[in-house]
Formats: C-alpha cells, structure tokens, sequence
C-alpha cells in the first residue's frame, strides 16, 4: 500500500478546505417573501381659460415618471450558515446587524469569479438590449455618471473604491451629494459574458428616500416599449 507522508495529507486538506471556502465566497439566490408595488396615478390635468383674440404665453411644469427605470427597496432577514450541497446545516449564526451587498440582473447565471466594473461596451449593449436611446436625459450612460463608491468584496472579487460607474440614491426625498460616505450606494458591474449586474451596498435599517427605515433600495432600467415587464433575478451576499 502506497503512503503518503503527513504533510502531504495536510496540503491536500487545506487545498480542500480552502477550495470549498472559495466555492461557496459568492452571491446566492434569495427568495423573495413580500412584494408590493406602487404605480402613481398622473397628475390632473390644469385648466385654463381666455378670451378669443387674446394670446397667452405660458410656461407648463411638471414632473414626468419615467419609463426607462423602476425602483426596488426593502429590508433583507437571513443569517450565516454552515451547510452542505444537500442542505443539511451543522451549525448557523443569527445577524444582529446586516452588511453585504444585494445584487440584480437581467441574467440568472452570472459568472460571479468574473465579475468587475462595467465597460462602456457593455452600457452601450445594455442600452441596445432594452431600446434606450444613450442620447435620452435618463439612460443608463447619464444616469450613472459618477465613480463615487465605498470599495466591497463580490464573492472573493474585490471591487476597490471609486473606479465603478456609479449612484446614491435618494435619502428624505432629496439627492445626496457624490461621496464615498453616501448611503444606498449603487454601483454598475459586468461578468466576463458581458452581463450587467445592478450592486448596491447594505445598509442597516438606515433613513431611505421616503423617511422610511430599509437595509437597501436600488434601480434598474426598463424597456419603455415592452408588453411584458423586464424580469431581474436577485443575489445577495452576506458578511
């Protein structure tokens, strides 16, 4: 019978442990337990009314909803586990507090061991995909204009601060200032396949756009001529 010498076996059994480590260090499915959507109802319609022979010059305001993007907020429950392909669990640890990311994409298959920033192609494809013009004031291209975010792992895939494209969503209702500080960050990822992967980073019950408490709020574009509604499958990653 053939021997293997100890430190051999001990090699063998850290290579094990190290890849099972790095096999499961990626974003996971989640389920999603509520959902509720809000459409707005337009506003009325103003009136107005002049005499014949007179003319009037006018200057009309409003705030137009968007067809281009769709929004998403809530709060994430869960814990860290330890369990095998079967799904049989040895041991798990409740959170007290949340931190990590939450993902969505178009795609159900993302390459997580690719994942990085996106590239202008891939905006540009992305764009093409849901027929928005790169010239409209709220596409894609313009809306995440900025490389302002904190830095944070996908997986094993470290993402260093403000070199992605983008956003901080809203807080009270009003705009935050660029800052690697922000809250509800949202930034713009691509894998190696050219899938567009909508990241932001966790919050724990902060203050969010409408005073309300939630661990993260995001969006994602829309196909503003589809019959269907785009559909986005959604990741999690919990430290």
């Amino acid at each position: 019978m053939k021997i293997i010498a100890l430190p051999v076996i001990l090699a063998l059994i850290i290579s094990m442990i190290a890849m099972s480590m790095l096999s499961g260090a990626q974003p996971t499915g989640v389920d999603i337990e509520f959902n509720e959507t809000d459409i707005p109802a337009p506003e009325p319609a103003s009136e107005i009314a002049t005499p014949g022979g007179s003319f009037t010059t006018l200057v009309l305001s409003g705030a137009f909803q968007t067809p281009r993007w769709k929004a998403y907020v809530g709060n994430i429950t869960g814990g860290i586990t330890l369990t095998d392909s079967g799904g049989s669990t040895i041991y798990d640890w409740t959170l007290e507090t949340v931190s990590g990311e939450v993902y969505v994409s178009r795609n159900d298959s993302v390459d997580w061991s690719t994942i990085g920033c996106v590239t202008e192609q891939g905006i540009i494809s992305e764009q093409s995909a849901l027929n928005i013009s790169d010239s409209s004031a709220d596409s894609i291209n313009r809306t995440f204009n900025n490389t302002i975010h904190r830095g944070f792992f996908v997986g094993t895939n470290f993402i260093a601060n403000s070199t992605c494209r983008a956003i901080a969503t809203y807080v009270d209702d009003t705009p935050q200032p660029p800052s690697e500080e922000a809250t509800f960050q949202e930034i713009l990822l691509e894998d190696g396949s050219g899938n567009l992967v909508f990241a932001t980073i966790l919050e724990s019950a902060e203050i969010g756009y409408d005073s309300g408490s939630y661990d993260f709020q995001l969006i994602v574009p829309e196909n503003p001529i589809a019959v269907t509604p785009t559909t986005y499958y959604f990741y999690a990653e919990i430290s």
